[in-house]
């Protein structure tokens, strides 16, 4: 990077204060390896840029690489990306443009050192059971079954534990199951990136095991009570009367039925469409669901065997029952809606399958597994949000299909070479979509956009860890970028992280509402179309919009606590992150 010999100059804020023109950067930082890019946006299209400079500390300018006009994002008149990837020398920046600075950031090995252990702040304060944030237990009564196919309606069964979904209380065992192997892939995958801060039951000390296998063990005891007995799975617990109530979770007393707070309802996994009343699910089998018992059982068995070898034996014959009754149950198990008509409409459901196929042939090396692991995923070579301009809430789910990443790692490379193109082809889909994004950006900006934004990021690593092949590297770091700033509201994405940046001080949650208590390393659902934020029940602001200037008619966001759209935390999403900040960590 050739440097500026110009005087120095001091970096002021905007001066003038009607103006919206911004730069945006990612406020946690860059490595020095990564490709880095800030979007500078000016609201008058004939705005000069000439003299754009990167600052130091001591105030020495640089050059950037390039600055290259991009496809205009209303309603901004222009907006461009700054390169400056020549600029590797670790220390603090700020990036000044004629009408424009930007916050400061840093370049350096270290700049996503322990943000890895935020996200498991998050994931303590979601436990249900006993809460270590809170001190506090909740939900002691669960739960009474329902909607059985067997007559034990009103039967009690014990299951506590597990993570509240949201920002409400349900749970779920489609988002839990996920976020439990989403965390031990973490680990598997960066083993030596995880501290060890915290106790089994979530309060502060060490226990001699790395703090995300107590989170994902705490997931895994709470499914092993979802899966009561051989071949009988549970779904959820509770549904959306829980809105009824807004406080904290040890003072829930929604009444179901059984008196108020004495017991939640419990569904089963279900192969058929179902409802408690008028609002009906589209069910039409269990493999979704219980293919996730199947591969978050066998990844948890796979890494527990050296720590508890009798849960993880434990673990491992639950593993093989459920795919056994996954495979003679094909179709998605969809969650249940009642008194509104939301629910998670996940309509896929062989990524589950060929996960959990792979999983098995991992712990087994059963060459029948493989072939299943394989014949599942030509089903769904690619994950069908990719690519595409919308999809219903949760429709194609998870969001990654890490069962292409164990087939594309065989040793039978025709296998491994397969694969690997599904992985690429996914990318290329979103790539294209982008197209002259100044942000890089291809996701549909869906219900929970920022879990789509990780699942990207995830599989762009990953494939360039398998190949080599840097052709996606930049939208893999703009993706990340984007959640850590670089987009249009300049919004940070994960609640406290960075403690200095512009991240969701308003999130949609009663603990921050009620309390004032921040909900640090929550993953918020991020940005929506227009028309989903003005379609939902109950979504409206209570402050005045901040980020006003920067909204269009396609796409908004709110920090704001009743936009529960894009700006509530959730705890599958939150789990999705620690593989990507596990890596960064370690400054890879």
């Amino acid at each position: 990077m050739k440097q500026l010999l110009l005087p120095a100059i001091a970096i002021t804020a905007l001066t003038a204060s009607a103006s919206v023109d911004a730069v945006r950067v990612n406020a946690i930082g860059y490595l020095p390896a990564d490709i880095k890019a800030a979007v500078l946006m000016v609201e008058d299209p004939a705005t000069p840029i000439e003299g754009i400079a990167i600052v130091d500390s001591k105030g020495v300018k640089h050059a950037p690489d390039s600055v290259v006009k991009k496809a205009t994002w209303a309603p901004m008149g222009a907006t461009y990306r700054i390169y400056f990837s020549s600029l590797t020398a670790p220390g603090e920046y700020t990036i000044v443009a004629p009408t424009a600075t930007s916050p400061s950031f840093r370049i350096g090995d270290d700049v996503y050192k322990g943000a890895n252990e935020v996200p498991l702040q998050y994931m303590r304060q979601q436990r249900c059971g006993y809460n270590p944030s809170l001190d506090a237990t909740c939900h002691q009564h669960d739960g009474y079954l329902v909607l059985t196919d067997d007559g034990r309606d009103g039967r009690h069964v014990d299951v506590r534990g597990g993570w509240h979904d949201a920002s409400d209380y349900l749970q779920y065992l489609t988002t839990s199951a996920n976020a439990v192997f989403q965390m031990l892939w973490a680990y598997r995958e960066n083993p030596e990136a995880w501290a060890d801060n915290y106790q089994a039951d979530g309060r502060k000390g060490s226990n001699g095991i790395p703090d995300i296998l107590d989170e994902a063990r705490w997931g895994l005891e709470w499914m092993c009570r979802m899966n009561p007995e051989e071949g009988f799975y549970l779904n959820q617990i509770a549904d959306d009367r829980d809105h009824r109530y807004a406080g904290l979770p040890a003072g829930d007393d929604v009444d179901y039925g059984w008196g108020k707070g004495t017991g939640r309802p419990v569904y089963p996994c279900s192969g058929k469409p179902y409802g408690l009343q008028e609002n009906k699910n589209r069910s039409r089998g269990l493999a979704s669901s219980v293919g996730k018992f199947a591969s978050s059982f066998g990844l948890g068995a796979m890494i527990f065997e050296s720590i508890d070898p009798d849960f993880a034996n434990q673990l491992h014959q639950r593993s093989a029952t459920a795919y056994e009754v996954a495979q003679a149950n094909p179709g998605a198990c969809q969650t249940a809606p009642c008194v509104s008509p939301y629910f998670y409409e996940e309509d896929n459901w062989v990524d589950d399958m060929e996960l959990a196929a792979a999983i098995r042939q991992l712990i087994s090396r059963a060459d029948n597994y493989k072939q299943d692991a394989v014949d599942y995923g030509r089903m769904e070579p690619v994950t069908p949000w990719m690519g595409a301009d919308s999809a219903r809430h949760y429709q194609w789910y998870p969001f990654v299909n890490l069962g292409h990443v164990l087939l594309a790692r065989d040793a039978d490379q025709k296998v491994a070479r397969e694969f690997t193109a599904n992985m690429r082809s996914g990318l290329q889909r979103v790539k294209e979509r982008a197209g002259d994004n100044a942000f890089v950006n291809g996701i549909p900006f869906i219900w929970c956009s920022n879990n789509l934004t990780v699942a990207l990021v995830t599989q762009a690593m990953l494939y360039r860890d398998l190949t080599g092949d840097t052709q996606y590297q930049e939208m893999e770091t703009a993706m990340r970028d984007w959640l850590f700033g670089v987009n249009p509201w300049g919004k940070c994405m994960i609640v406290g992280l960075p403690e200095d940046g512009d991240f969701p001080r308003d999130p949609h949650s009663a603990l921050t509402n009620l309390e004032g208590i921040q909900v640090t390393g929550g993953l918020v659902d991020g940005p929506v179309y227009g028309n989903i934020f003005r379609s939902l029940r109950g979504v409206h602001l209570r402050n005045e919009d901040r980020y006003a200037p920067y909204q269009n008619d396609i796409v908004v966001y709110h920090d704001d606590y009743h936009d529960y759209s894009t700006n509530e935390p959730t705890m599958d999403g939150t789990a999705s992150l620690t593989f990507m900040l596990g890596r960064l960590a370690l400054g890879k």
